[in-house]
């Protein structure tokens, strides 16, 4: 159970965010609001741990959505007219870690490792596709996953070196950082398998994103929850068979 003093800590902190992201232009209004209510189910339903892994993830997403924009904004690839998101670009990044948090507290099973991994996990995915996305969109050189063949970048399903180097960088980052909230350990060998799924997840994206979404059955926001869904549970059944 959330004491009152941390309660009013997530209740700060998700204040402070939402205003601060609002206030520099980050967010729009509706992704501000958005943004403060996620957080507080992470943080109320999860833990502050949680939180602060997720707050982390979203200045990490502004930084590479603002890194070079005027190029993007030349190619037309930017977010939204300066690099703002709303809420659709909340709830796409943030509604699989919130149930994350629900469905523990429920369980009563917020404290748990299995959990944590879950949950750390599917942020490692959001942060690997918006990193690899973010900044894979610079490079010239892009590719369907599925074909191989060269298309523009910014293509749904399209891949790059750059990205996915960026992709593995941004994994290994967000799954170290949560680990160390969630955990307070400098390394664990079970850290392998958030990194791995941060990944995994991300070319799962992408490969949504060439057939599913490409083919109009799925939008972007669905393909997010569909990946970051995958990256989470499938992280928690390798656990669960350790």
């Amino acid at each position: 159970m959330l004491s009152l003093e941390s309660l009013a800590i997530v209740l700060a902190l998700c204040a402070v965010l939402s205003v601060l992201s609002y206030w520099f232009g980050l967010l729009t209004l509706s992704g501000s609001i958005a943004s403060f209510l996620v957080g507080i189910v992470i943080g109320g339903l999860g833990s502050v741990g949680w939180l602060l892994t997720l707050i982390v993830f979203t200045f990490m997403g502004f930084f590479v959505t603002k890194f070079r924009f005027q190029i993007k904004e030349t190619k037309g690839l930017q977010e939204g007219k300066k690099g703002e998101r709303s809420y659709r670009n909340v709830l796409a990044n943030g509604l699989v870690p919130a149930a994350v948090a629900v469905i523990s507290f429920l369980l009563g099973e917020q404290e748990s490792t299995l959990a944590s991994i879950a949950y750390i996990s599917s942020i490692a995915v959001a942060a690997a596709d918006t990193t690899a996305s973010e900044l894979g969109v610079l490079s010239d050189r892009a590719y369907l996953i599925t074909t191989g063949k060269r298309v523009p970048p910014g293509t749904d399903g399209g891949v790059s070196v750059l990205g996915t180097s960026w992709c593995i960088v941004a994994s290994i980052a967000a799954s170290y950082i949560g680990w160390l909230f969630a955990f307070q350990q400098l390394f664990d060998p079970l850290l392998v398998i958030p990194v791995v799924m941060g990944v995994v997840g991300c070319m799962m994206d992408s490969l949504i994103g060439a057939t599913l979404e490409r083919g109009g059955m799925v939008g972007k926001l669905q393909n997010n929850i569909m990946s970051m869904a995958f990256g989470g549970a499938v992280a928690a059944l390798i656990y669960v068979l350790l």
